[in-house]
């Protein structure tokens, strides 16, 4: 009976756009945040002093204030300073990318910091440029090193995706919360059963994610 209320009507058909649109979010999000935290991480290597100064403000930003106020800020604060209306789907997506541009270039310097000084020195020795030592000598080893906590990253990222139903977004969560409004009168414990659904379906999307990245972090310690 439980089954047949849960996916009566519309409602399998509403959680599968909902999850969908997560998965949407997430995608972008994680897509865009690896490139440009690929980037950001090489930065971050830079030695001027005004270079290291802003990456490690927008980092320490990035960590201190939490996703919710950024997108509080992004969603309603831009749109009443600016006059400029951004989707929710957008916002979500643009500040997923910021905070995980930010922590995948943390990632990606230090894989890159923690390759050891004699394996550089060694190549330079042997008559490698500067290119070719970060090209054959540390850029294998740190995304070796970058990659389990990269995938990590990315389980963060789509759990967080959940936030999105903060600001009227309606991913999966958002549709839960409408099924189960709408359901409170013919079935009382309607929030027990979706919840558990939706807990069912973020934890088959992140689970492999997980087991991806601790195989890979023991293979590669081995």
């Amino acid at each position: 009976m439980v089954l047949e209320w849960l996916f009566a009507g519309q409602n399998a058909a509403r959680l599968a756009q909902g999850l969908w649109l997560t998965a949407k979010i997430s995608l972008i999000s994680v897509a865009l945040a690896c490139v440009l935290g690929t980037l950001f991480g090489l930065l971050m290597r830079v030695r001027h002093p005004l270079v290291r100064f802003v990456c490690a403000l927008y980092l320490e930003m990035v960590r201190i204030v939490p996703i919710l106020v950024w997108l509080f800020v992004l969603y309603f604060g831009l749109s009443a300073w600016t006059d400029i209306h951004l989707s929710g789907v957008w916002v979500c997506i643009w500040v997923f990318v910021v905070w995980g541009t930010g922590e995948m270039g943390d990632l990606v310097r230090g894989a890159l910091e923690s390759i050891e000084k004699h394996q550089v020195e060694s190549a330079k020795a042997l008559g490698l440029n500067r290119r070719q030592v970060f090209w054959y000598i540390e850029l294998p080893q740190s995304v070796q090193r970058a990659l389990p906590g990269a995938i990590n990253l990315f389980t963060r990222m789509v759990k967080t995706s959940s936030l999105a139903a903060l600001i009227g977004v309606v991913e999966v969560v958002k549709v839960g919360q409408q099924i189960i409004e709408n359901s409170l009168l013919t079935m009382p414990n309607a929030s027990f059963w979706v919840y558990g659904l939706i807990f069912i379906l973020y934890f088959l999307c992140c689970w492999p994610l997980s087991l991806l990245a601790g195989y890979l972090e023991k293979k590669w310690e081995s």
